[in-house]
């Protein structure tokens, strides 16, 4: 029942090349650091990031983009990243963009064994009918379309169907947890960090602090310790935020 390991090195270390990882967090805020820099260090190539953003160009999913890590990203939004446009355009990375809502009920239903749902989200534009660019050639042509997705009509409107999502591997962000693997979030850590944590095979959690198991009333547990399979103290957490606006 100790799922504790002594470092984001070891949690990682078994992560093959090929994997489908997903990657909690919001932008810059709750994001699994030391996970991702870990993966920098073991160098796993050809890897598909689940993740809401890539971070920027020089911290967060960013620096695993740079070193050429990352074959195929599924996002709702990557408009903080140079180097991530650069890859795109030149035919270097797969891009599949997501609606931020459906992203999010993607992962929560393949947590939940649901295979797909229908939402509204989408129907009628290029998200349900196809040909957006996902991968471009090195000549700038076209070399993978989005396909066609199914429509059905409920009570007079239109509904698409978007398949779940499943990883063979979550890296996570919590504030506090122990070594049971129950999890408690912060604020922005809530978004896509619990669902993430159901829909992978193997869930990777680190926390900022490791309590002794009770300490956790039942009761404000996000993340019961049954969906978790390795979890580890981070350290070192810089917090970034995107951008920030000064104003006179």
């Amino acid at each position: 029942m100790n799922k504790i390991v002594s470092s984001a090195q070891e949690a990682c270390a078994d992560i093959p090349s090929g994997a489908t990882v997903l990657a909690g967090g919001f932008g810059l805020c709750g994001i699994p650091e030391n996970s991702i820099r870990a993966l920098r260090e073991h160098g796993q190539k050809n890897l598909v990031f689940v993740s809401n953003n890539c971070g920027v160009d020089d911290f967060g999913l960013g620096i695993l983009l740079k070193n050429k890590q990352i074959s195929k990203m599924v996002s709702s939004y990557v408009g903080e990243n140079k180097e991530f446009e650069r890859q795109y355009l030149s035919g270097e990375l797969e891009v599949e963009l997501c609606p931020q809502g459906t992203l999010a009920e993607r992962i929560r239903a393949g947590g939940a064994g649901i295979p797909a749902f229908y939402t509204p989200t989408g129907a009628g534009t290029a998200v349900s009918d196809g040909g957006l660019p996902l991968k471009y050639a090195a000549d700038g042509s076209v070399a993978k379309y989005s396909e066609k997705k199914e429509i059905r009509e409920f009570d007079g409107r239109a509904y698409v169907l978007e398949p779940a999502i499943k990883g063979d591997f979550a890296i996570i962000k919590a504030w506090k947890g122990d070594r049971f693997g129950n999890l408690v979030y912060r604020h922005t850590a809530m978004n896509f960090n619990p669902m993430m944590a159901m829909a992978a095979k193997v869930t990777i959690a680190e926390v900022e602090e490791i309590v002794e198991v009770g300490e956790i009333p039942p009761a404000q547990i996000h993340t019961p310790g049954i969906y978790v399979s390795r979890i580890f103290k981070g350290a070192g957490y810089e917090k970034r935020i995107e951008r920030r606006t000064v104003r006179s």
